[in-house]
């Protein structure tokens, strides 16, 4: 699942952004892809990552818990993440962080909606259950991860690997999750840097670039946000390739939201 506000969900991007933040942070996340078609894909997200008040707040924890949902079979999928990061200093200004994520998944495969032949009488109607066999039992897995991040106030680089244990996601047959690869970054310029006293007004610009793999697929996203406190407005193109297919896909997503005190709202599309 790709979302379009990367700040927004940090924490299933890389685990290392965990506790970035210095203090704590609760984000909900909701993605509808496709929604004019049946069966579009719907991915639901909360997350929560704290910074640890231990001596020079090295350590943060977090919770990313995510169900996906798509097609008229009701397929769904639901994972919970326990992360953990570590933050140290390298020098005055530059940073670097270290994560580990472990989730737990499990998906399914819902049949009430499902018609078979043997349930059709001759006018049309829907008569008594079915002979079928429907034998697609849920599927559990563990799914484990790392990266790093290494940032200073204004820029960060990020490096993060997902599912390296390649765990198997088939029903009736083995199919391995393919290794996640992504790195990220990105540097925020200043036209007006909110401080204390008068400059509380924050005015700057940020280009960002992502490269992510997966299996055969790769992905190539490079943007812009443009922030006039309190509202941010940003617009993302994605290059993503495919194995099969003939030409790559080209999406452009815009980016909009608004912040009021600690609380920030925003959608993309």
């Amino acid at each position: 699942v790709y979302f379009s506000q990367p700040f927004a969900t940090r924490l299933h991007t890389n685990p290392a952004f965990t506790g970035l933040v210095d203090d704590y942070s609760i984000t909900l996340s909701y993605r509808n892809q496709l929604p004019t078609l049946a069966g579009s894909f719907v991915s639901t997200q909360a997350a929560a990552d704290v910074r640890l008040s231990t001596p020079g707040q090295h350590h943060a924890i977090g919770l990313l818990i995510n169900q996906d949902r798509t097609g008229a079979v009701g397929y769904t999928r639901l994972e919970i993440g326990a992360l953990y990061a570590y933050h140290t200093r390298l020098t005055e200004r530059l940073a670097l962080s270290g994560g580990l994520r472990a989730s737990y998944g499990r998906q399914r495969v819902g049949y009430d909606n499902f018609v078979f032949g043997d349930q059709l009488a001759e006018d049309g109607s829907v008569a008594g259950p079915s002979a079928e066999t429907l034998s697609f039992s849920p599927v559990n897995y563990l799914s484990l991860g790392t990266g790093a991040v290494l940032y200073t106030e204004q820029g960060w680089l990020s490096l993060a690997g997902q599912h390296l244990n390649q765990p198997n996601l088939g029903f009736q047959r083995q199919s391995q999750l393919p290794l996640l690869f992504s790195i990220s970054g990105g540097y925020k310029l200043f036209v007006i840097k909110p401080g204390p006293g008068v400059a509380t007004r924050e005015v700057s610009y940020t280009p960002v670039a992502a490269y992510t793999r997966q299996g055969g697929s790769q992905r190539i996203e490079t943007g812009l946000y443009l922030t006039a406190s309190p509202v941010t407005l940003g617009a993302v193109y994605r290059n993503i390739s495919i194995p099969g297919s003939v030409v790559a896909q080209h999406v452009l997503a815009v980016v909009a939201g608004v912040q009021a005190g600690g609380l920030r709202v925003g959608y993309s599309y």
